[in-house]
């Protein structure tokens, strides 16, 4: 029923500014569309064929999860960019994931870790291509 849909993330954060920044120009993603909902201000960036849409709320960074994957092609390239830009990776070292310089190898997908101004979850990801060869 949905397998054609487009797929939105939508992220809370608690000052639209301050997260535009941040998305924009940190992570690299532009200049995004707003939107002047009453009480509710938002704005979309396009990355890919993908859209992210921040809100205003009062439960951001409430999460303790990752709210938002970015798949690369290149997650070393994409963690020393994002780091210049001054993105600060999370280290694990549990049964379940251990990072080592930010990046996790899970099977055959690498992914790292890291915050928003909030504290939402994001992540970046390398993950295994069908019939890709290295």
């Amino acid at each position: 029923m949905l397998s054609g849909a487009r797929v939105e993330a939508v992220v809370p954060v608690s000052d639209l500014d301050r997260a535009i920044e941040f998305y924009g120009q940190t992570l690299g993603l532009g200049t995004p569309e707003r939107d002047e909902f009453p009480g509710t201000p938002g704005a979309r960036f396009r990355s890919g064929a993908s859209t992210l849409y921040l809100y205003k709320s009062v439960g951001a960074g409430q999460s303790r999860h990752t709210l938002v994957a970015f798949d690369v092609d290149d997650i070393d390239q994409a963690v020393a960019s994002l780091r210049r830009n001054g993105v600060t990776f999370e280290e694990y070292d549990s049964p379940d994931i251990k990072t080592e310089n930010g990046i996790a190898t899970i099977g055959e997908e690498r992914a790292a870790w890291f915050k928003d101004p909030d504290g939402n979850i994001l992540g970046v990801a390398q993950t295994a291509r069908v019939g890709a060869t290295a």
